[in-house]
């Protein structure tokens, strides 16, 4: 799973490397705390994505189904890798419009003796990472001019090395492999399926951190700092 997210300095680093600056499409400038309903960033393919051309939008963090009355209920904010081909609100997405979500890394929570705890997971390194996501555009049925673009994060089993902590995490796409994941032209089922099986499982570093980020309106770089257990 995905709930909440990280979106600062090597997210902005990794963006960057690609000749975009995030701030140009990243309400707010940094973020340590992001949480389902806000807007986020999302790159996406730009006509040749072989080139490494692609194009940085805003997208609400919690898909909207096209077919739906609106953004009202429970957001969809992750999508099942198993599944992700075969659901209604996403197949079609998954097939003609995917996306990257650049990323710190993202919070999950353990149990322990003591109640719930925040970890944070990121790079070893500390490097950005690419989340893989299906993004999708709902129109106003009263202004039919206006268009709403959202998001969902994919997520598949956690490796070992993470899964004590939650049992999902996000699927992370190498940068190697950014135009293969943008590419347009890849838009069966089949490739598709054939295309997230064999992405890698991420390998993160799981720091445990301090109850500040249980709240939304918490902000700041001190959320991620480690706290001794």
């Amino acid at each position: 799973m995905c709930g909440r997210m990280v979106i600062a300095r090597a997210a902005g680093d990794l963006v960057a490397s690609l000749g975009i600056d995030l701030r140009d499409e990243s309400p707010g400038g940094e973020s340590y705390n992001v949480a389902p309903t806000q807007t986020v960033p999302v790159l996406k393919a730009d006509q040749d994505t072989r080139n490494h051309r692609v194009a940085l939008e805003s997208a609400r963090w919690g898909l909207v189904p096209s077919w739906s009355r609106g953004p009202q209920g429970a957001p969809l904010i992750n999508a099942r890798a198993e599944t992700v081909t075969a659901k209604p609100s996403f197949r079609s997405a998954v097939l003609k419009r995917r996306g990257l979500v650049p990323a710190d890394g993202y919070y999950e929570w353990t149990t322990t003796a003591s109640g719930k705890e925040p970890v944070y997971l990121h790079r070893a390194d500390h490097e950005g990472l690419l989340f893989a996501a299906v993004v999708e555009y709902w129109r106003d049925p009263v202004d039919g001019q206006a268009w709403l673009p959202s998001l969902a994060i994919i997520t598949r089993p956690a490796a070992d090395d993470i899964g004590h902590v939650h049992d999902r995490s996000p699927v992370i796409v190498p940068e190697s492999r950014l135009d293969e994941w943008l590419d347009p032209s890849v838009s069966d089922r089949a490739t598709v399926e054939g295309l997230l099986g064999s992405l890698p499982e991420p390998h993160l570093t799981p720091t445990g951190v301090g109850k500040f980020v249980n709240s939304v309106k918490n902000d700041g770089p001190h959320l991620i700092t480690a706290i001794s257990q």
